[in-house]
């Protein structure tokens, strides 16, 4: 399973692997950097991971990037 966000301004993918959250940084030509800055714990549910990179990643929010969204 995996997700594509716009995490204010940023993309980001979260991939669920062996029962846990992995956040990657999608770069050119399919390639993906792991995102070691964003640590979600295994128990967060799908529904819940818009909010859950809302409140740790508020910081980048910007004028012309005011929240989280899904980008698929």
């Amino acid at each position: 399973m995996s997700i594509r966000f716009d995490v204010f301004g940023r993309q980001v993918q979260v991939v669920r692997v062996a029962g846990r959250w992995r956040a990657y940084y999608p770069g050119a030509e399919g390639k993906r950097r792991p995102a070691e800055d964003i640590v979600i714990p295994a128990d967060t549910p799908e529904l819940a991971l818009r909010q859950y990179l809302a409140d740790l990643c508020h910081e980048w929010a910007s004028a012309r990037h005011p929240n989280v969204r899904l980008l698929d």
